[in-house]
């Protein structure tokens, strides 16, 4: 089966990779761009620890680290893979929440409740420049401070590489996997200034969570799947699914 991948590098690499060995064909169109943000923290409140919803957060602000006496705070990161890029990072101390936001604000918030963190203390918040929910505002309606650094942004990439526009044109893509808000709607514009809207969405679209699936269902796609919780392998297995059908 052939399996359009549109995560942004350098992460569809490894989802590629994950694919192959699971005998797919991939092909990879990153429908986003990173792009670091310059990182001026101008704060003198000393930060009691550091919340992360994305590893390019991480990877935008890496080479500062080591100058911004960051490592030594815990950090809390959104999910596992997020997790694994804080640790590459330097970081010792990382707690992982469920996979999204909202499992992270409430890791946060229990964190407190077990006295691993203070609720008068300060959290930084490494953030990008487009962000699908306010964390930093939920946490401080709970009571917490929250400085929030924008530190990269992810800018759509307008066009398809002509591999898989050829691959919609002659009904040879099986499914897409999309794992963001943005990058599902990035996806639909690219494939819309192609001319390849109509075939793109006959397909299984399998999204990450019912956010990103909200775009492709309001897009006109008729086939749309959300992974059981908002991790890869669940992903995965939600596409396993749709090609099942696919070939009842």
């Amino acid at each position: 089966m052939s399996i359009l991948v549109t995560r942004p590098h350098p992460d569809n690499e490894a989802t590629a990779e994950n694919l192959r060995t699971r005998g797919h064909v991939v092909l990879l169109a990153p429908v986003l761009k990173f792009e670091p943000v310059a990182f001026h923290d101008e704060s003198e409140v000393g930060y009691s620890a550091i919340i992360v919803t994305s590893a390019n957060a991480i990877r935008a602000v890496a080479p500062l680290l080591p100058d911004l006496d960051l490592l030594k705070l815990p950090l809390f990161a959104v999910g596992e893979h997020t997790a694994a890029a804080a640790r590459d990072a330097g970081f010792a101390e990382v707690i992982v929440a469920g996979g999204d936001a909202a499992a992270l604000r409430d890791k946060v918030i229990q964190s407190v409740r077990e006295k691993v963190l203070k609720k008068k203390g300060t959290l930084l918040y490494l953030a990008g420049a487009d962000l699908s929910r306010d964390l930093g505002g939920e946490l401080g309606a709970e009571g917490f401070s929250v400085v929030t650094q924008t530190t990269y942004r992810m800018a759509p990439v307008k066009i398809l590489p002509r591999d898989v526009c050829d691959g919609f044109a002659a009904h040879g893509i099986d499914a897409v996997l999309h794992y963001s808000r943005r990058s599902a709607r990035a996806f639909l514009e690219a494939a819309r200034d192609e001319g390849v809207e109509i075939s793109a969405l006959a397909i299984p679209q399998c999204c990450l969570s019912e956010t990103v699936a909200a775009v492709l269902r309001d897009a006109g796609a008729s086939q749309v799947l959300v992974a059981a919780s908002p991790d890869e392998n669940a992903l995965f297995g939600t596409l396993e699914r749709a090609l099942r059908t696919r070939l009842a």
